[in-house]
This record gives structure tokens, C-alpha cells and sequence, in this order.
């Protein structure tokens, strides 16, 4: 946001922070949310680039396409685990999966 911009909606009583600030996240979840985002977002890439659709990937999943769309969404009710199975299942090696991981501590 333009300092600009900040400095009037501050002046207008608005307060600007980050998510981390509003929700009152510790350090630790902070982590853990940016390592969601990070696997949910290479689950999507992976599959893109395998040219697989939601649809065939929840089939290989055994699950729906609305459930992918949600671990692409890092959506809360999906578990580390579904995570995890569904880079799998797309073909990611551990070393992808370890890139993932990195990408999200850079940021």
C-alpha cells in the first residue's frame, strides 16, 4: 500500500497491520498457514503441468472435484495429510515437495 494512502486511512482511524497481526497469529502458526498456502499452491501448479483437471485428480484421489478445489484453496478443512497424498498422487518427489517448503520459509 502507498505510504500516502496508509497515512490518510490511519488519519481516518483505520488500523493496518498484517493477517498475522489481525488474527493474532504466533510465530509458529505463522509458519504453518505460509506452509499450507505453499503445498496447496504447488498442488495446482503440479497438476497444471501435468495437465490434469480437477476433476481427474480427484478421481485418482478418490474423492470430488469441489474437495481439490479446496486443497488448491488450502481451504482449513483440509489436513497436511490430503496435502501430502495429493503431491503424490500427482507425481511430486520429496524434493519438490522440500522445494515447496522452502519457497513458503522465503517468505
Amino acid at each position: 500500500m502507498k505510504r500516502d494512502r496508509q497515512a490518510r486511512l490511519e488519519r481516518a482511524g483505520w488500523a493496518i497491520g498484517d493477517a498475522t497481526t489481525f488474527l493474532g497469529l504466533t510465530a509458529e502458526e505463522e509458519r504453518f498457514v505460509e506452509m499450507k498456502l505453499a503445498l496447496a499452491r504447488g498442488v495446482r501448479q503440479l497438476r497444471e503441468r501435468r495437465g490434469l483437471t480437477q476433476a481427474a485428480l480427484a478421481r485418482q484421489l478418490g474423492s470430488s472435484q469441489s474437495r481439490v478445489a479446496k486443497i488448491e484453496a488450502a481451504d482449513r478443512s483440509v489436513s497436511l495429510d490430503l496435502l501430502m497424498r495429493s503431491l503424490l498422487t500427482i507425481g511430486a518427489t520429496p524434493k519438490d515437495i522440500a522445494k515447496l517448503i522452502k519457497g513458503a520459509e522465503a517468505a
